[in-house]
């Protein structure tokens, strides 16, 4: 059985060292190295707290938002097939499965067929 073209193979070998070369190329990550705080006493002021005005904080992104998020990104990145290779290789599915199903039903019905005649 000869292996496959070279056209279907190119373009995920490009892929592959494309990935590769984003990989490589990108910067590492380091962690900032930790260090402590000096503990300073906060200057006492006289304002009371309802006159000092109060900034949004961040709201916290919960986590199955952030997941959705996510999921959404990379559905975009997907290349879906065209209609037409989803239709041929839906059809070659089914026909296997067709034809897997036929040639289980004849083994079993031969299995079936010797063991009664051995268990007369």
């Amino acid at each position: 059985m000869p292996g496959p073209s070279w056209s279907t193979v190119s373009p995920i070998v490009e892929g592959m060292t494309t990935v590769a070369k984003r990989v490589t190329t990108a910067a590492p990550r380091t962690a900032a190295p930790r260090t402590a705080a000096p503990k300073t006493a906060a200057p006492k002021t006289a304002v009371p707290k309802a006159a000092v005005p109060r900034t949004a904080a961040p709201k916290k992104e919960y986590r199955v938002v952030r997941y959705l998020r996510e999921v959404r990104a990379e559905v975009r990145k997907v290349v879906w097939p065209s209609r037409r290779n989803t239709l041929k290789l839906t059809g070659i599915v089914l026909a296997v499965t067709a034809a897997m199903s036929i040639a289980l039903g004849l083994i079993d019905w031969v299995f079936s067929r010797v063991f009664s005649l051995i268990l007369r």
